[in-house]
């Protein structure tokens, strides 16, 4: 491989764990809403989602 195309490889693997770490932090925080509207909800008397 040229040093063209190992720098184009190394760039895209950082691009790809960072995207998968933004992935995660979008459900991750996902998660957080959910637990939170499951516990305002059954404190507030609101209907639960499923």
């Amino acid at each position: 491989m040229s040093w063209l195309g190992i720098l184009i490889v190394v760039v895209v693997g950082y691009l790809a764990l960072k995207a998968a770490g933004l992935v995660l932090k979008l459900v991750l925080w996902g998660v957080v809403l959910l637990g939170l509207y499951l516990v305002l909800a059954a404190l507030l008397g609101l209907p639960a989602p499923f």
